[in-house]
């Protein structure tokens, strides 16, 4: 990482308050180059906190695009930060945010053109925004994005929806909890307009855990991107991690859009903009590729951005010749073709013990020890598996594989997990990629058997969750791959029916046979990119180092107590329980320049017992303090939460918000829920 300290301009940095048709403002931090005359602006609208909790992030690239002679602004959404208003999202959070484009393109400095920027839900919020986009809007980029408006007639993404949507637990107690306990934070005196605690006690009395999505609003699975139709109308930059949730949005984009106007960029990054990897050696220069981007479309710069490819990924694979970049002019790609590997063997029963899953990873990576799941063996061990070799020249997997499997239940609902694996020589096997999909009631192939291929978009849709269902099998569609298997390794495809904690296991004992005549692993096999010598470069790869303007020095201070595990696995063997346990926030404070201690931790962990599928429970503790000793301003926000199942058809729901101002509680509520299992609409992500 190269910190940057010299620019073509200087930068004047400023807070500002943004007027909202219906009176409220929201806080703005504007950075502008000094002298430089009316510039375009590049709007990042999201709720995390631009004082603290993103104050960092944003002061690594707004002052860098502003060195550049951009306006950068960064805009808190209403009801949270120092702004105004209550906690809302929706209609009402795009709404706000085409009037923020507005406000931006009125601004004297500004040449009325905007380009908007977003990671995860603020990415979803900007291509809502974008569907249609308003005239000042003329350029996204969408980072680790779910859901897809904007791109009728584009396939379906039945891969990281279905994780979700076959009913998630690990993704829904983790989203919901973190959600609550963030939009609980209290505006921050030292910016806030008028009265911080009577504006935060307005704002606790509008909050609920949102277990469920609001009524009419889609499936939230989506991330809330659902526009009615309405096609995203700007140019779109959409870039999406291999290892996250987002992947499958960015391919819809880049096959729903016109491709005069959508580029698409998949990397082996984590949640994160692509230039704060946790691997440096997977961060690209992201800040030069997007400025490229803003040159073209808000300068009308000749930068070589329509010259250039329409996708870009980064390949995984060991072997001589490693991971590197690849590049498609069009896709879907006429240089991958399907490759069907037909399963083979005798009918087998498909009995996964209830813990199988441990080793899954966290469901959205951000860059901690043990994010990423570790080697797949013990998974492997507990699924039925399926081996094809490599021969003398490397498979390079491009594209959405899919399992089609000829299932026999003896209930409905039964989850079914498919992983592709590569296995190294030695035994090592590596995720590739994964799917799930509940099995649908009994269908036409048979009583209680799932059945026929359909192709990755059968007319049979098995309960929307990221498979098909038709006469002869089930097609569970996985996660999008970018993967080099080298000569000497193994495809592995490997089938489980149970996959705890990211999905709640079936209700009661099931009976799941697979016959694997008639079942198939169908490969987008891609024609091995060539290389003039070296990673660097292979057709597509972006800028190789990345650099940042010099953040707030924001400090950690130091403990002599060792920080504890991210994420632990225990079995208890008399009990017969298995236990897994992450910790997303340690608990440390950051000090920030201004003198704001900001500290948060959580704390989750998710039970079964093998011999008892109704045993799973996932409960959540999180910790928010925000403390100024120099003002006596100590205030704390605390949410514990907890799912567990409530009989063979429900779950059980609860969450408690407490919140502390010194040693005065300022509120304490309790909200109980009971959920269909799922698949039911879960809720948009945080961040």
């Amino acid at each position: 990482m190269r910190i940057r300290t010299d620019f073509p301009h200087e930068v004047l940095v400023e807070d500002a308050r943004v007027p909202l048709p219906d009176g409220i403002a929201l806080h703005a931090r504007i950075w502008r180059p000094v002298a430089a005359g009316p510039v375009p602006a590049v709007l990042e609208y999201a709720p995390d906190r631009l004082t603290d909790a993103s104050a960092v992030r944003d002061g690594e690239r707004h002052p860098w695009y502003a060195g550049h002679g951009y306006a950068c602004v960064r805009v808190d959404a209403r009801g949270h930060g120092s702004g105004g208003g209550v906690p809302g999202g929706g209609a009402g959070e795009v709404a706000d945010g085409r009037a923020v484009v507005g406000w931006l393109a009125a601004r004297p400095w500004c040449t009325g053109r905007v380009g908007m920027i977003g990671l995860g839900s603020a990415a979803a919020t900007a291509l809502r925004i974008a569907a249609p986009a308003p005239a000042p809007l003329r350029a996204v980029v969408a980072v680790c994005p779910s859901g897809a408006p904007g791109a009728p007639g584009a396939p379906g993404a039945p891969g990281e929806e279905a994780l979700g949507g076959a009913g998630a637990a690990q993704g829904l107690l983790a989203d919901v909890s973190e959600a609550l306990a963030h939009a609980a934070r209290p505006p921050d005196p030292r910016h806030c307009e008028g009265d911080w605690r009577a504006l935060w006690e307005t704002r606790l009395e509008a909050l609920r855990p949102r277990w469920r999505a609001a009524p009419g609003a889609g499936r939230a699975d989506t991330d809330g991107t659902d526009t009615g139709g309405s096609p995203v109308t700007a140019a779109v930059l959409a870039v999406g991690s291999l290892h996250g949730p987002g992947s499958a949005t960015v391919l819809r984009l880049v096959e729903g859009l016109p491709p005069d106007r959508v580029r698409g960029l998949l990397g082996a990054w984590q949640h994160q903009y692509p230039d704060r990897a946790e691997d440096p050696a997977e961060a690209v220069g992201f800040l030069q590729e997007t400025l490229r981007w803003w040159d073209h479309w808000l300068r009308g710069r000749d930068t070589g951005v329509p010259a250039g490819p329409l996708l870009r990924w980064r390949l995984g694979g060991s072997g001589p010749e490693g991971a590197g970049w690849a590049a498609s002019e069009r896709w879907p790609s006429p240089r991958v073709a399907e490759v069907r590997r037909a399963l083979g063997g005798v009918p087998v029963a498909v009995a996964s013990p209830l813990h199988t899953g441990v080793d899954a990873g966290r469901h959205r990576p951000v860059g901690h020890a043990g994010d990423l799941p570790p080697d797949q063996r013990e998974e492997d061990a507990r699924s039925v598996c399926f081996e094809f070799p490599v021969g003398a020249e490397p498979v390079v997997v491009l594209g959405r594989p899919r399992a089609v499997l000829r299932l026999t239940s003896s209930a409905p609902g039964a989850p079914v997990v498919a992983r592709l694996c590569d296995v190294a020589p030695d035994g090592t096997s590596v995720l590739v990629a994964r799917g799930a999909l509940r099995l649908p009631a009994a269908g036409p192939g048979g009583d209680g058997e799932a059945g026929g291929d359909g192709g990755a978009n059968g007319p049979h849709e098995a309960g929307g969750d990221g498979g098909t269902a038709g006469p002869g099998g089930v097609t569970v569609g996985l996660t999008p791959a970018a993967h080099r298997f080298a000569p000497g390794h193994r495809v592995r495809l490997a089938v489980s029916g149970a996959y705890w904690p990211w999905l709640w296991p079936a209700p009661g004992p099931v009976d799941l046979v697979l016959d694997p005549a008639g079942s198939a692993l169908v490969l987008p096999v891609h024609e091995a990119p060539q290389a003039d010598g070296g990673d660097a470069t292979l057709p597509g790869a972006p800028t190789a180092e990345p650099e940042h303007a010099a953040p707030p020095l924001v400090s950690v201070p130091g403990t002599l107590d060792p920080p504890p595990s991210r994420l632990l696995v225990t079995r208890d063997v008399p009990a017969g329980t298995w236990t897994v346990e992450a910790v997303p926030h340690r608990g440390r404070p950051h000090v920030h320049p201004d003198g704001l201690e900001y500290t948060e931790e959580a704390r989750e962990s998710y039970t079964v017992e093998d011999s008892d599928p109704l045993s799973a429970r996932a409960r959540s503790v999180r910790t928010i303090r925000l403390h100024r000793p120099e003002a006596a301003w100590d205030v704390r926000v605390e949410v514990r939460s907890e799912l567990r199942c409530d009989g063979a058809d429900h779950l059980a729901a609860s969450a408690e918000l407490v919140c502390l101002d010194g040693r005065e509680a300022v509120f304490h509520r309790t909200w109980e829920d009971r959920l269909p299992r799922g698949p039911y609409p879960l809720p948009r992500p945080p961040g």
